[in-house]
This record gives structure tokens, C-alpha cells and sequence, in this order.
């Protein structure tokens, strides 16, 4: 692909105009990397220490945080680096590599965050054939499913963009290498390309979203026949977390990637990425951590087999 094009590098602006600030930039986004990677790795490991987690809703949530530990690896580290660099130049071939393992990894956490939904709805709906529904066999498949799927899409996505020839200007208006800021630099018609690239996203958004709205229209259902208000309160935790991600992750990939690359606006399309590259693998650890009381204990005996207490923090 690369010898059908002029172009063998791309200058990512990312957040040059902003001068000095570009500075405090790389101290809050330096902060918030650091707390990212300890809150999911935490997460991970409790998961794994901790036997009382090892069900499939645990089970998932661990894939999701190694998924985002890696999703962010791929963004943030070069994003850090150009906040303090004047050379801000990716290659041709890093460029479509940071692109191909960024959908990747976006695509199997929306597909994940499906998943998560249908264990919810087993989990309450259908309770006595839970251990059948979403057996460790059954889980497996249906994480490997979300992985190899989503690497699938992002190669038919990259592909598209990068098959295309990029002989003008290689000045990426993003920090990173996105689809809409890099095909729209493409020298030659990107209708059709553009028009299979939203397609998938239709299908890795939308579906899945659905599915979540259907699934949770049958989890209210059930829940309001449980007689005890302490009943329909721990029904609704055990979904909560689960919502708020949801909220947050599809709101904000929907509001970028469901649209033709013409509506892009740099400033207003950069700040809604941050929050989905940033923000939502930063709430995902808080949110399960903070508002869950099963990690809470986990973590509690996790950190008095190693010695230390709270109390002692």
C-alpha cells in the first residue's frame, strides 16, 4: 500500500495550537494514564486472586480491563510524547498499525459490553438455567467471538482507508490516527470506502446497543416482580456499572464514528475522543470498584493477605 502512495509519513497536530497549555495537557493526561493502568490492572488481579469473583460477569469485566489496558497503550504513550515534542511525525505504516490495533481493541470492548448484557439478562431472567446459558465453555467462545470479530473489522476498516492513495497534505488534524481525520486526506473518491467503513459502524454500535436495550427491557421486567424492596435494589446494582459504560462508551463512539467524515470538526470531535480514550477506560475500573461490593471485599482480602489494611493507609 505503501508504494501506491506519495505520502510516507503523517504530521499528527493533535493539540499544537494550544502553545504552552499543551503542557498542563501532559501532566492531566500523564495523571489520568497512570491511574487507567493501575485501577484496571488491580481489577485483573483481584479477579484472578480472588475466587468469589470467578463467575462469567467476572469473568468478562477482567477481558474488558486487560481490552482497555491495551486500547489505551496504543493511543495515549505517543499522544504524551507529542504534547512535548515539535516532531509529531507517524510513518505511513505505524500510522495504519496504530489504526488497525485502536478499532481493534474499540470494537471488541462495544462487542464485550453485548455480552456483558446477555450475562445480565441470563443472571436474572433466566436463573435456573444460568450454569447452562453462560457455562466456562460458553464463555470462552463468546469472548474469543468479541476478540477475533472486532480485529476483523478494524483490518476490513484500515484496509479501506489505507488502500486509498495519500499524494496532498499528510497533517492529520487529531492526536492520534483515526478514520475520519486521515481518509479525509486521501487524494481520490472515499464515497464507497466511506459508505462500508459506516456500515460496520452502524453494525458494531447499533446492533449491539439494541441488544443491550432489549435485554435490559426483559432485566426491568423481571426485577419489578420481585416482591422485596432490598430484592429490586441489589438487582438494579448488579446492573448499574454496567449501564453507566455502556452509556458512556456507545454515546460517544456513535456521536464520531455514525457520521460521513465531512461533518468532522477537529475541536469538538477531539474533546468527545478524549472522553472515549481516555475517560471511559478511566471510569470503568472507578465505576465497577466503587459501586460494586463484591470488588470491594476482593480488594479489601486481597490487600490483608499482603499485610496491609485500610485502616493502616
Amino acid at each position: 500500500m505503501a508504494n501506491s502512495s506519495f505520502v510516507t509519513e503523517f504530521l499528527l497536530l493533535g493539540f499544537s495550537s494550544l502553545g504552552e497549555l499543551q503542557l498542563v495537557l501532559f501532566v492531566a493526561f500523564l495523571s489520568l494514564y497512570l491511574i487507567i493502568l493501575s485501577g484496571n490492572i488491580t481489577i485483573i488481579s483481584v479477579i484472578r486472586l480472588d475466587h468469589s469473583l470467578h463467575t462469567p460477569m467476572y469473568f468478562f469485566l477482567g477481558i474488558l480491563s486487560t481490552s482497555e489496558i491495551f486500547y489505551t497503550i496504543v493511543i495515549l504513550p505517543k499522544m504524551l510524547i507529542n504534547l512535548l515534542s515539535v516532531l509529531r511525525t507517524l510513518s505511513f505504516i505505524s500510522c495504519a498499525t496504530q489504526m488497525f490495533f485502536f478499532l481493534g481493541f474499540a470494537v471488541s470492548n462495544c462487542l464485550l459490553l453485548g455480552v456483558m448484557g446477555y450475562d445480565r439478562y441470563a443472571a436474572i431472567c433466566q436463573p435456573l438455567h444460568y450454569a447452562l446459558l453462560m457455562s466456562w465453555r460458553v464463555c470462552g467462545q463468546l469472548a474469543a467471538a468479541c476478540i477475533v470479530s472486532g480485529f476483523l473489522i478494524s483490518l476490513v476498516g484500515t484496509t479501506l482507508v489505507f488502500s486509498l492513495p495519500f499524494c496532498g497534505p499528510n497533517k492529520v488534524n487529531h492526536y492520534f490516527c483515526d478514520i475520519s481525520p486521515v481518509i479525509r486526506l486521501a487524494c481520490a473518491e472515499t464515497y464507497v470506502n466511506e459508505l462500508i467503513i459506516f456500515t460496520c459502524g452502524v453494525l458494531v454500535l447499533v446492533v449491539p446497543l439494541i441488544f443491550i436495550c432489549i435485554s435490559y427491557s426483559f432485566i426491568v421486567h423481571t426485577i419489578m416482580k420481585i416482591p422485596s424492596a432490598e430484592g429490586k435494589r441489589k438487582a438494579f446494582s448488579t446492573c448499574a456499572s454496567h449501564l453507566i459504560v455502556v452509556i458512556v462508551h456507545y454515546g460517544c463512539a456513535s456521536f464520531v464514528y455514525l457520521r460521513p467524515s465531512s461533518k468532522y470538526t477537529s475541536g469538538k470531535d477531539r474533546l468527545v475522543t478524549v472522553t472515549y480514550t481516555i475517560i471511559t477506560p478511566l471510569l470503568n475500573p472507578m465505576v465497577y470498584s466503587l459501586r460494586n461490593k463484591d470488588v470491594q471485599l476482593a480488594i479489601q482480602k486481597v490487600i490483608g493477605k499482603t499485610g496491609f489494611s485500610f485502616k493502616t493507609l
